[in-house]
């Protein structure tokens, strides 16, 4: 690793040449092809750093790689009950245009940094250029540990979700199986063992693997989506867009939509995914913004378009919330075909493209865990920050990522409620990184300050969309702290605000003891040559 000296201030450091200097070294040096263009090495010495991954993602691959992590119509279809407790038809329709209007905003300001800075550090490194100077290397610091916590949660979150919805299928199937948690857990470590094989031995075709996911990500919706126009019977479309639902017994309608807007946030959330892939893409400054934006646009037409179709086609409410499947989308297909082997090859679909998500959720929180401790933000740095060499990819992070897989999937074991914690804590980390991120960008454009040069660009109305970014993403936090119902037990308590206080805590006592002295802020490392 590279060695840093300190001066008295912490946020200004030197590099200084080492003999040892991994990185450097011309055997971790990608080849020339995987370079990437002239603007790729220009923004990556500005940033301070050394090609060391593969730039083998383009515009057709990154856009896959977003749309097929994210799986927002899959996702809507899994997390059903939720809206329908709180919300109702009405508060999924609306509920999705709010979001997704709102998180447009969001990731317009996310791209905009990106093509700033496309490192695979995504937010933490943006906190630390843009933050005030006196409080960017422990808000940086403090992101990056959210960042990396929320993307290792997001892997269990996925294969748990493929997991259970295999197990669901089994209940359908054979009524007499006894749901076990335990056989959830063996699938989710199953799920996230398989993806492993893509982000090591065959790593170097993961581009083309997104590619041809991203085909039966779109393909799947149709056979879906059709069946159930054809063969299933109408609800009234007055009812679909206007009859809201309080399941939850929260003291007025709109509360309890805002509370089921869960559903439809973590179907939108994540597509900064892309970022943490940023040093695998050629020409990443300005191909990653547009492959970000497209990710967006596409999967927010697809689940409209989903989520109309099953508002329309679910019949009644409460006998599909009741069913023993535990995934009302299930009992919809069957309902709506009356046939075990179609439901079983519709639902069969929802399992590829979930277990392809885990594939991509692998390769981003290794890129994330990998970039944090590249710049010692973490215990043992220098064993996850290893390249290893021939392969050009974060190995140990990577293998690191299936070990905290299947420990968090264990949880499940002894409770589903502290395993709902966990996954909750994805929703709330990524939105918290989202918020630090752009308030830090907005701060300088209200200062009137300089921001580094970038091609893509949201030119004279970036203020107006980092202040309507905020504004939507600030509430969505406080509400993604609530319980599903208003009368709260063990069981249904949303104790994920436990463990977001409890990463926190922990990071920043770590940061006071230990990390202070050897993270290395981004910012130390930036060298810019021109600003706008």
């Amino acid at each position: 690793m590279p060695l840093f000296h300190k001066s008295a201030n912490d946020s200004e450091m030197t590099v200084t040449a080492n003999d040892d200097v991994e990185d450097c070294s011309p055997k971790a040096m990608v080849a020339q092809r995987y370079m990437g263009t002239a603007a790729d090495q220009r923004e990556m010495s500005a940033l301070g750093r050394v090609q060391v991954l593969r730039r083998n993602f383009r515009f057709i691959s990154i856009v896959g790689f977003g749309c097929t992590l994210i799986c927002t119509w899959e996702v809507i279809l899994t997390l059903l009950s939720a809206g329908l407790t709180d919300g109702g038809t009405a508060g999924l329709i609306w509920g999705f245009v709010g979001v997704t209007l709102g998180f447009t905003l969001v990731y317009a300001s996310v791209a905009e940094m990106a093509s700033m800075a496309p490192t695979a550090g995504g937010q933490y490194h943006w906190v630390s250029e843009f933050a005030p100077r006196s409080g960017q290397k422990f808000l940086s610091y403090i992101t990056g540990w959210l960042s990396a916590m929320g993307w290792q949660c997001a892997i269990t979150s996925i294969a748990y979700l493929a997991g259970t919805v295999i197990q669901g299928l089994i209940v359908l199937n054979n009524p007499d199986y006894d749901f076990q948690r335990w056989h959830g857990t063996m699938l989710v470590i199953a799920i996230s063992s398989f993806s492993i094989l893509f982000n090591t031995f065959l790593a170097k075709n993961l581009p083309f693997v997104e590619g041809l996911i991203l085909i039966i990500h779109v393909v799947g919706l149709f056979a879906i989506i059709i069946p159930l126009w054809v063969l299933a019977p109408r609800n009234n479309a007055h009812a679909v867009f206007t009859d809201f639902n309080n399941g939850g017994g929260w003291n007025n309608a709109g509360t309890a939509t805002l509370v089921g807007l869960s559903t439809t946030i973590t179907s939108m959330l994540g597509y900064d995914c892309a970022v943490h892939m940023s040093e695998e893409i050629k020409d990443a400054s300005e191909t990653l913004p547009k492959a970000m934006m497209t990710s967006v646009a596409v999967n927010g037409v697809l689940g409209f378009v989903m989520l109309v179709t099953l508002c329309f086609t679910l019949g009644e409410v409460g006998p599909i919330l009741e069913t023993p499947t535990g995934f009302p989308f299930i009992q919809i297909f069957y309902n709506t075909t009356g046939s075990l082997p179609a439901t079983n090859a519709m639902t069969a679909v929802l399992v590829v493209t979930l277990t392809a998500s885990t594939i991509t959720e692998v390769a981003t929180a290794s890129r994330q865990l990998w970039s944090f401790a590249r710049d010692e933000g973490i215990p043992f740095s220098s064993f996850f920050a290893y390249v290893t060499p021939g392969w050009n990819i974060p190995l140990n992070s990577v293998m690191v990522s299936l070990v905290v897989t299947v420990l968090l999937s264990m949880i499940n074991i002894g409770s589903e409620v502290a395993l709902n914690a966990v996954i909750s804590l994805t929703i709330t980390s990524l939105l918290s990184a989202y918020i630090v991120s752009i308030a830090c960008v907005l701060l300088k454009r209200l200062r009137g300050q300089p921001l580094p040069h970038h091609r893509w660009t949201l030119g004279r109305f970036g203020m107006v969309v980092n202040i309507g970014a905020l504004c939507f993403l600030l509430p969505i936090y406080i509400f993604a702290f609530f319980p599903l119902y208003s009368n709260v037990t063990r069981e249904t308590m949303n104790w994920g605000v436990v463990m977001y206080i409890g990463v926190i805590i922990s990071a920043s006592i770590y940061y006071w003891a230990r990390g202070r002295h050897h993270f290395i802020p981004p910012v130390a490392l930036v060298k810019r040559e021109e600003k706008i």
